[in-house]
């Protein structure tokens, strides 16, 4: 099963990829305050046409380059 995760545009300045930054947020063991993590990943985008400050769904897949594993599977909602 492929992870599927939710973020949102940062950069789409590459050929044919894009940089999407997903939070995650989880609480910690002790204290237990919600705490917010972000990570960025490079998805493989042909044909959606995307910008930045967009939210994007992303699917895990085969390796496209050495940094590249995910893919663009639909826009969410657009800037206003």
């Amino acid at each position: 099963m492929a992870k599927e995760l939710t973020g949102k545009v940062l950069s789409t300045k590459m050929k044919n990829t894009i940089v999407v930054a997903v939070e995650k947020k989880y609480r910690h063991p002790k204290y237990h305050k919600v705490l917010m993590r972000h990570k960025r990943y490079k998805a493989h985008n042909e044909g959606i046409s995307v910008k930045v400050n967009d939210m994007v769904k992303i699917s895990e897949s085969r390796p496209i380059s050495k940094q590249t594993n995910f893919i663009v599977i639909e826009k969410l909602t657009s800037k206003a």
